[in-house]
């Protein structure tokens, strides 16, 4: 698997603190040129997120088989927040041998949690 870290990673400032087959977990601060026009974390990088989540883990289950691309990304937007750091936790609940289904929650500093989305991964293999 290539590196994670660079790239539009790096841009939003995603730390991984756990990588895994079966649990990623990604922290970033909100900064001010991650804010929408009203002044909370933007969406889009709460989207940007729960992919990168689930497709490092999905990229590791999947190993030398071969990789994987989303297809889809379903992500909610639970509860504004404006600044301090965000934390991901993403988790299969499906790996299959063409598609899997990964879950990704994000907190606060609190615990609360803000965000919920899933990303649907194609699972593209030589066979």
């Amino acid at each position: 698997m290539p590196d994670p870290t660079g790239g539009f990673v790096a841009l939003l400032g995603m730390e991984f603190d756990e990588v895994s087959a079966d649990r990623v977990v990604i922290r970033w601060r909100i900064r001010p040129e991650l804010l929408q026009p009203y002044g909370v974390q933007h969406g889009g990088v709460y989207c940007a997120v729960v992919e990168t989540a689930a497709s490092v883990g999905g990229a590791l289950w999947l190993g030398e088989r071969g990789r994987v691309v989303g297809v889809s990304n379903q992500t909610d937007f639970l509860r504004a927040v404006r600044d301090g750091e965000l934390t991901a936790v993403g988790t299969p609940v499906h790996r299959g041998r063409s598609q899997q289904l990964w879950q990704v929650e994000i907190s606060d500093a609190a615990g609360r949690l803000v965000s919920r989305g899933q990303v649907r991964l194609q699972n593209l293999t030589a066979d």
